[in-house]
């Protein structure tokens, strides 16, 4: 793959998660700060991703793999987010605002996919090309960040609007990515194809099936961190805490980089089982670190994301990447955003809002306070508990189809 390819698709990487770095980080800081909306409130509205996770497979198998070019895809889908964005950022009451903020996650989350299957047909190598290409779209996050963190508008609506520009431009950015048409060569439609069945069925498998089960366990306590951690920072007093959180993907990026010389020393089972101990004791330094002298905890857990996200998320699309069959690839990167950013994430949603309020109180003063001790260590059995189970239970092995 040429320079100039590599540079436009890391473009596209770029503002994908420009976007979504805008304004998902500090959404609950928004929605409790500025509108006084419950965990559980906080809890549902983050979810509206994990529901158009759920969308998300059903829309890609459907387009990326039979009908529509993928970069034609992709734009219409951000034209309208960047109109629903700025809606949302309008809202006062739940009801409205969940409503628009859900509308634009059915239209975002399937283009987390689309862009991974757009960039993978275009490399030779994906274990070698991806990784430098995908880290783009963690400095686009980092950009975000540490824009909402030094401009002091984490409380607020702008973040989502700032998304909602963003998200415009990206749009019209898609219609000049490379023409990536559909791959399978069935042209005759059936209803059966709106659903990937035949990338279901890799599920017998049972390396795919432990890897799927595995990838829905451990993203129910992960939203607890991508839910709550800028509310929790910003309650203890941390200040420019959106800002400070970007430096979980500045590590991202090291660790990116380095994915080609851990695959090759460490495989999928365990790069993947380091990647669920590092959100274990993520947090677990949550839970005993502070704003004073245990504030190298609180460090500490923020940079090791590189480890939690890309020894996960990552190596499980690059696995993936090679063992779906070539016609398939984009149905089954769909079929496991919905399991992952989808059904977990969903579950995690509606458990992390319950246990959040669940450890909440009023302080002398009427504010709503948290145990957050207690929140982390409850993420934290629960991330401890699926890294024991997936070790025990998962076999790296080629697929056969």
């Amino acid at each position: 793959m040429n320079l100039s390819m590599k540079s436009r698709l890391g473009l596209m990487m770029f503002l994908q998660y420009f976007v979504w770095g805008s304004w998902y980080v500090t959404l609950g800081t928004w929605l409790a700060g500025s509108l006084h909306f419950s965990g559980q409130h906080i809890g549902w509205a983050a979810g509206t991703t994990a529901v158009g996770a759920l969308v998300s497979p059903f829309f890609v198998g459907l387009i990326a793999d039979r009908w529509i070019a993928v970069q034609k895809a992709l734009g219409v889908l951000h034209a309208l987010g960047a109109v629903l964005l700025l809606v949302t950022s309008r809202q006062t009451a739940f009801g409205p605002l969940y409503l628009f903020v859900l509308l634009y996650s059915i239209c975002y989350m399937p283009t987390l996919a689309l862009t991974n299957a757009l960039a993978f047909r275009q490399m030779r190598e994906p274990q070698q090309e991806f990784g430098p290409i995908r880290v783009f779209g963690t400095i686009g996050w980092i950009i975000a960040g540490l824009l909402v963190g030094n401009l002091g508008i984490e409380a607020t609506a702008v973040p989502m609007q700032m998304a909602a520009g963003c998200s415009a431009l990206l749009a019209l950015y898609c219609f000049t990515l490379p023409d990536t048409p559909p791959l399978a060569t069935t042209k005759a439609f059936k209803l059966h194809q709106i659903i990937p069945l035949d990338a279901i069925r890799l599920l017998r498998h049972r390396s795919m099936a432990i890897f799927a089960l595995a990838s829905f366990l451990i993203c129910i306590p992960l939203q607890f961190y991508y839910a709550f951690t800028n509310l929790y920072l910003n309650e203890i007093g941390i200040q420019n805490a959106a800002a400070k959180m970007t430096g979980g993907q500045m590590s991202e990026l090291v660790c990116m980089l380095l994915i080609p010389w851990f695959f090759r020393r460490l495989g999928v089972k365990y790069m993947l089982a380091v990647g669920m101990l590092a959100w274990t004791l993520r947090y677990v330094l949550f839970a005993y670190g502070n704003g004073g002298s245990l504030m190298w905890m609180l460090w500490t857990g923020i940079l090791v994301h590189g480890i939690c996200y890309d020894f996960f998320f990552v190596v499980g699309q690059i696995y993936i990447d090679r063992e779906a069959p070539e016609a398939l690839r984009a149905a089954t990167q769909g079929l496991i955003t919905l399991i992952t950013y989808g059904a977990g994430m969903l579950v995690g949603s509606w458990l992390s809002g319950r246990v959040v309020d669940a450890y909440a109180h009023a302080d002398v003063a009427g504010l709503m306070v948290h145990d957050w001790r207690s929140i982390w260590m409850f993420s934290a059995a629960c991330a401890g508990l699926v890294l024991v189970l997936f070790l025990g239970a998962f076999s790296e092995r080629k697929v056969v189809t």
